[in-house]
């Protein structure tokens, strides 16, 4: 049967489910996991030194890169992920060594390619799948012979079928490490623990990036509040004169605000991402106490909650921040605007009352124009009323004179007044 056109991701989409899936693993195992943060033009070097480890094994590496790839290189097993800010590396030789991390995974790794991996070592650690010793294993003898008499956490896994236990410490060599005890788990069930368990460490390690962060944010964000009240206070009883240094304060406030979001908004976002990862990783372990052991539970509980708590309080404080400035800096540009605005009507009634005058001089101007005009128009009427024979009809050129300045000034005005129509409706 012919399906219709596909999506050109269909397959892509459908496969991400499927994606990354953990290294099958079973007892006896022992497993190094590396975490290097890297930028994204670091990413065709990650490529290349897989590429040139693949070549010294004599294994064939996909030509295209990928986010992630695994295989079998003999004394080893190694899988590679690449994701968003980091790359991890887990190698896996199955078999035990003499003693539990006497030699682990990564010494089957050839050292120079190890020390030429890109980016900044965030993460490493060491795990062993042993299996279960014949006499109930007690801690304390677990923790001087392996974790240095750190104090342990742990917890039986998976409803019994393991048990794991770690410090969360790094050790001497510049590993944690994790020990997992197998009750009968299947190689499927092994490689999901164990992934869960190191990504569970390594997640924990990433969202305390924030942590840092956030406590260094702390004492700046306090002065930007302390500047923020200030003009606040001032404002409330601020002059007209004092507004626009008030506006400036705030908009310099503004943008140190924003450029600490601008700067902390993704290391704030990734932190809760990586710890909402932990706590599904934790979950998904379905732990069962181990008195008297810390679970993997307890441990982030009390240790990395209160971390991210403090990590998200900064991060809503200084969101809080931005918008109280923003609410500030909009109050007092209103009030600027208000400001503005009465003075203009100010300027706007100054500006009637000058054309007020102005038609007042204007129509002064045009009574003094039309007795101008009279005059001129009557003293031509009595040059041409001397000139004409008056006297034979019994007229005097006086007489015509005197009678002729009303009806010229009547004329005059009537002139004057249809001109300031006509350009009044043109002006219109």
């Amino acid at each position: 049967m012919t399906l219709p056109v596909a999506h050109p991701m269909r397959v892509e989409l459908s496969d991400e489910v499927h994606a990354r899936p953990p290294l099958p693993l079973r007892a006896p195992s022992r497993v190094s996991c590396l975490a290097l943060l890297s930028p994204p033009a670091a990413r065709p070097d990650e490529w290349s030194g897989l590429l040139a480890l693949a070549a010294r094994f004599g294994i064939t590496m996909p030509a295209t890169p990928g986010s992630q790839c695994s295989a079998d290189f003999g004394p080893f097993r190694l899988k590679w992920e690449r994701h968003t800010e980091f790359s991890r590396y887990v190698f896996v030789v199955d078999g035990a060594s003499e003693a539990p991390f006497a030699a682990p995974a990564i010494t089957s790794v050839p050292d120079d390619w190890i020390a030429s991996l890109p980016g900044q070592l965030i993460f490493a650690a060491h795990c062993e799948i042993v299996q279960e010793p014949s006499e109930t294993p007690r801690y304390d003898q677990l923790s001087a012979q392996y974790f240095g008499g750190n104090q342990l956490l742990g917890a039986t896994i998976g409803g019994g079928v393991s048990l794991a236990l770690t410090d969360f410490r790094i050790a001497a060599d510049g590993y944690s490490r994790i020990l997992v005890i197998d009750r009968g788990m299947t190689p499927h069930q092994g490689g999901r623990v164990v992934q869960s368990l190191l990504e569970i460490d390594a997640y924990r390690v990433l969202a305390l990036l924030a942590f840092p962060v956030a406590r260094d944010l702390s004492p700046v964000l306090y002065r930007n509040e302390r500047e923020l009240a200030e003009v606040a206070n001032v404002l409330v009883r601020a002059e007209v004169d004092s507004e626009p240094g008030l506006l400036d304060r705030l908009t310099a406030l503004q943008a140190q605000i924003e450029r600490h979001e601008a700067d902390n908004h993704y290391r704030f976002g990734a932190a809760t991402a990586y710890y909402e990862i932990v706590q599904r990783r934790i979950a998904q372990l379905r732990e069962d106490r181990l008195p008297p052991l810390q679970t993997f539970q307890e441990f982030t509980e009390r240790r990395l909650a209160p971390a991210m708590n403090t990590c998200a309080a900064v991060s809503a404080r200084l969101e809080s921040l931005s918008q109280r400035v923003t609410r500030a800096t909009q109050l007092l540009s209103t009030r600027i605007e208000i400001t503005r605005e009465r003075q203009n009507q100010q300027l706007l009634a100054s500006m009637n009352r000058r054309a007020e005058l102005q038609l007042r001089l204007q129509g002064t101007v045009e009574g003094l124009s039309v007795a101008a005009v009279t005059y001129y128009v009557v003293g031509l009427v009595s040059l041409v009323a001397k000139g004409l024979p008056l006297g034979r009809v019994g007229m005097d050129a006086s007489v015509v004179t005197a009678v002729s300045i009303p009806i010229v000034a009547l004329l005059v005005a009537f002139g004057v007044r249809r001109i300031r129509q006509v350009v009044a409706r043109v002006e219109r």
